[in-house]
């Protein structure tokens, strides 16, 4: 079914037209656009693809274009299209985008030409509310039909009227969608969309459909273009991605798929997320320990350490499975670093309830854990279930478990200082980077790692990898100051390259082709990358 609804915006008032020059040389212009995300990694991706699809209707992204034709009240640019992708598992989510709408409501009433457009899973559940909170709203669109956009913005525009177009079922699986890439080193590859699960505090289901699986041959086709174009390390999305090929009847589809991954050549790191610990299978354990390029990390959901409060949120696991299935992981992966989500405050938990999160907690050892105080959701069953948890509490509780949390994280990371670790160098750099001169990186189990480079040794680019001896730890991150050159090992890899080239390409300047056709890397745009001194 599709809904439809239109003229919920009063048409902006007309502007004084602008001198000829002046209109055509803003007509000759590109229309800028911005996506701002909310809520997860499914919802990084769909940013993605929804910036591909402005882009091929050509848009630029506001951070690659020129002077800006609007600004707000602070002198900072303002693009012509906002595109917001919007999450409705947090509260926090719907209170931060209708903050957002209303700064941008007197903006866009100075700019008639300026467009914003609502999606997501927000704009799949509450698409009427938008319409009413936010009448200034261009376009509103859900999480089936974002391939639609760009037609929406340019019904919007063409007759001035705003339009709302809600699919309940998907109309085109989002990976065969043009995406403009945040990183050239990593890429995100969806193999599934959509959650058969039923849990209490979920909307998902409901807003991104029934699981939905792609074949395992257009995956592959996907990651080896990537690689090709300049990757070296993919992320596996789906809801319960460890489920994948029930709707094709393989169960075993998922280990087969990490292991065909292992076999394309210049792919170093694979990463999925988030798996769900009641379809954790031994032969996806096999895969992840005999795959060298499957990465030793593991996302792995608790949400409760206590059996009741599993059973109310409709988890089909207990906490006895939970901690045997990290016992195997380590077993075959004794470096795993295994991180979680925890939700605390759940409707009916008990001190005694808590105390068995806290137990599984000191048992798990997690390296780092997303701990979430519950937010009721309407919509959801567990938001009808009696015995809501007075604010105070959870926030008493979510205090303590976060302070248990960072202390097991704390000595986790302590444990590895004096360990050698590979780390593939990011484009963004810790909040004291210039204070400290050190660049920032993944290791091969996630763990974050600030390092610098010793005097005298080469710099990396985003991309590289590089070898380094970790020498301080604290809860969230690593260090590692390289005494000499010889504790530093750079390699420079085709990530690194890419990036290269696509430092070049922002700035317009063509780069040559050298032997055997073959561009050159170009650090012409590069970032000022710190060296620290002896």
């Amino acid at each position: 079914m599709i809904q439809k609804s239109v003229d919920f915006s009063a048409p902006a008032p007309s502007s004084a037209p602008a001198p000829a020059s002046a209109a055509a040389a803003e007509a000759a212009a590109p229309r800028t656009y911005q996506v701002r995300t909310y809520g997860c990694q499914m919802n990084v991706h769909d940013s993605e693809r929804m910036a591909g699809l402005l882009e091929g209707a050509g848009m630029v992204a506001l951070a690659d274009a020129g002077p800006a034709r609007v600004v707000d009240a602070k002198g900072e640019a303002v693009p012509d299209v906002v595109v917001f992708n919007t999450c409705a598992v947090r509260e926090n989510a719907d209170n931060k985008l209708y903050g957002n709408l209303g700064m941008l409501a007197h903006i866009k009433e100075s700019n008639p030409g300026m467009q914003i457009a609502v999606g997501g899973c927000l704009a799949q559940k509450d698409r009427d509310t938008i319409q009413r909170r936010a009448p200034w709203v261009d376009v509103v669109f859900g999480t089936h039909n974002v391939g639609a956009l760009p037609v929406l913005l340019e019904r919007a525009r063409h007759n001035a009227d705003a339009q709302l177009e809600i699919l309940e079922s998907l109309d085109v699986f989002p990976s065969t969608l043009p995406t403009r890439r945040d990183s050239v080193y990593s890429g995100w590859v969806s193999i599934s969309v959509g959650c058969n699960n039923t849990c209490t505090f979920c909307i998902v289901p409901s807003l991104r459909g029934k699981e939905r699986d792609r074949r395992p041959g257009e995956i592959l086709a996907e990651i080896q273009a990537l690689v090709d174009d300049g990757a070296i390390e993919v992320t596996l999305l789906g809801q319960n991605v460890n489920s994948y090929g029930i709707e094709f009847g393989d169960r075993l589809a998922f280990g087969k798929l990490l292991r065909a991954c292992g076999e394309i050549k210049g792919l170093e790191r694979v990463r999925f997320t988030s798996p769900h610990p009641a379809a954790f299978t031994d032969d996806v354990i096999a895969a992840m320990a005999e795959t060298p390029n499957v990465m030793p990390q593991l996302h792995m959901p608790l949400q409760s350490g206590s059996d009741k409060v599993l059973r109310d949120m409709r988890r089909s696991y207990r906490s006895a499975k939970f901690l045997g299935i990290l016992d195997k992981v380590r077993a075959h992966m004794p470096h795993a670093a295994i991180s979680t989500d925890i939700i605390v405050g759940f409707p009916g938990e008990t001190e005694e309830d808590f105390q068995a999160t806290l137990d599984v907690v000191e048992k798990s050892r997690f390296a780092t854990a997303f701990t979430f105080q519950y937010s009721k959701r309407p919509g959801t069953p567990a938001a009808d279930l009696p015995d809501q948890l007075p604010k105070e509490v959870v926030q008493e509780r979510f205090l303590r478990l976060t302070a248990l949390q960072d202390k097991i994280a704390a000595e986790e990371n302590a444990k590895q200082v004096g360990r050698q670790v590979e780390v593939m160098v990011t484009s963004g750099s810790g909040r004291k980077a210039a204070e400290t001169n050190r660049l920032s990186g993944r290791a091969q189990d996630q763990r974050l790692v600030h390092f610098s480079v010793p005097e005298g040794a080469q710099a990396p680019r985003p991309g590289d990898l590089v070898t380094v001896t970790v020498t301080e730890a604290a809860a969230f991150h690593l260090i590692a100051d390289p005494a000499s050159a010889a504790d530093y090992q750079l390699r420079r890899s085709r990530a690194g390259d890419a990036w290269d080239l696509a430092q070049a390409d922002s700035c317009g300047v063509p780069t040559p082709a050298g032997a055997g056709g073959v561009r050159p890397a170009v650090n012409l745009g590069m970032p000022t990358l710190p060296v620290r001194s002896a």
